[in-house]
């Protein structure tokens, strides 16, 4: 069986927004590589962490489950100041 998780690293100031509740989405630029990971796929959670978190360190991972992501255009500064079309994955 396929691993069903979806695994996201983060910047600490966006996982810690996600771990507040604060930031609904994870945002992907919309690329060949991120079209593959989640187009026509499903998964059954999403681990967010900060960084590259050493195993077992719980306190940089959030789990939370799938709820499946939506094409969007925005404009961000850690892309550019220039809109963008990207995958918005839900983590809230």
């Amino acid at each position: 069986m396929a691993n069903n998780t979806l695994h996201l690293n983060l910047k600490g100031e966006y996982f810690d927004q996600i771990a507040a509740g604060t930031k609904l989405f994870e945002y992907r630029l919309r690329t060949g590589y991120w079209r593959r990971r989640l187009q026509g796929r499903s998964y059954q959670r999403v681990l967010v962490k900060k960084g590259y978190p050493r195993a077992g360190d719980q306190e940089r991972i959030v789990e939370r489950p799938w709820r499946g992501y939506e094409e969007q255009i925005i404009t961000h500064p850690h892309f550019g100041s220039e809109p963008v079309e990207v995958f918005a994955i839900r983590v809230n």
